[in-house]
């Protein structure tokens, strides 16, 4: 990737911070999530439990991580930013490590996903119906989370998350709608509309819970806008590098087959942004995905050849800039600052 200004090059130097980071802040969060996760129905915090990779089917232990917790992690370093200490913002790591459990568990039943972080997903694990379920409680232990922090901050919090969630919801929709609509023409899927759908989708969360953390810990108004934008623009930054990995990532390293989205025919943003240009090979391109099937192969060298590629890694620079444009700007506590930024940069780089 190019560099994206002094902050990110700092956080590029202290990369080896953000490890730390977030193991700090999961060490602080688990109790919590797992006490949370304890209130619920037996088999429905057993399938939970399955979900974060703390046991196995029939509740035996295992040693899984569940996750690096980037989301956990802005919601410490939110408070964090806000002058507060990091335990203050624990209930809105737990509330939005729920909401994105509950997200998973619901996406890869649309999706079909057999396997997620190498094994079984929990509805195929569980069943379709039970994984429902478990989707359904984690979201309610969520509100139910922050629903119980003292007034206003606990009030303030749920209306935060209920608009994110929101936007969760359209987000997926649209990325659901993309599906059945053509490669080319006047009804296809321009790269505005994947960004739009990107930050409702996986942004929209992120930047609630580094915003959640700052209101917890009692941020001005200003400073969690902030921190919500910074957050949405790391949203669109990661999936648009996910997108970049998905086509020429190493499966060694992605736990994907080489060109796996291509063969899916899903519409990422390499292959939106090679469409749109007036590249001879975007034509080829458009031509060899309205067909279907063809040398998955063949498309991504064409979408690589129309400047796809090129393109996404510039949008995800574009994006990581205005994230930490948004950072700089606001008033917020200095080292907190610092730590987002090697999360940023830790979030987006990933082997590219």
């Amino acid at each position: 990737m190019t560099a994206y200004g002094a902050t990110v090059r700092e956080a590029t130097a202290t990369r080896s911070r953000a490890p730390q980071v977030l193991a700090r802040c999961r060490a602080l969060v688990r109790p919590a999530l797992m006490e949370a996760v304890g209130r619920t129905h037996p088999w429905v915090g057993e399938m939970a439990g399955y979900s974060f990779g703390w046991c196995g089917v029939g509740g035996v232990p295992a040693a899984g991580s569940g996750g690096k917790g980037v989301r956990q992690a802005l919601a410490v370093l939110g408070a964090e930013a806000a002058g507060a200490p990091a335990r203050t913002g624990v209930p809105a790591a737990v509330a939005v490590e729920l909401v994105h459990a509950f997200s998973l568990l619901h996406d890869d039943i649309m999706d079909g996903d057999a396997t997620r972080r190498g094994r079984a997903t929990v509805w195929k694990a569980y069943g379709t119906g039970p994984a429902v379920l478990a989707g359904d409680a984690l979201f309610a232990l969520a509100v139910e989370t922050l629903a119980l922090q003292p007034p206003p901050a606990g009030a303030d919090a749920v209306r935060l998350l209920s608009g994110a969630l929101g936007d969760l919801v359209r987000g997926q929709a649209d990325d659901l709608l993309f599906a059945a609509r053509p490669w080319s023409g006047p009804e296809r899927v321009r790269p505005d509309a994947y960004r739009a759908m990107a930050e409702g989708k996986t942004g929209a969360l992120l930047g609630c819970a580094a915003a959640l953390g700052a209101v917890l810990g009692g941020a001005s108004p200003a400073a969690a806008a902030a921190l919500d934008r910074a957050g949405r623009h790391l949203g669109v930054a990661f999936q648009v590098v996910d997108d970049v990995l998905g086509i020429w990532g190493d499966p060694s390293v992605t736990g994907k087959p080489v060109h796996g989205d291509l063969r899916e025919r899903k519409k990422t943003f390499p292959v939106l942004a090679a469409l749109d240009s007036p590249a001879p090979a975007a034509r080829r391109l458009a031509a060899l995905l309205e067909r279907g099937g063809g040398d998955p192969g063949e498309a991504a060298a064409l979408t690589e050849a129309a400047g796809g590629r090129a393109a996404a890694l510039a949008e995800a620079g574009r994006q990581v800039a205005a994230a930490e444009s948004a950072l700089a700007d606001a008033p917020l506590a200095a080292g907190a600052v610092r730590d987002l930024c090697s999360l940023v940069d830790f979030a987006v780089r990933r082997d590219l």
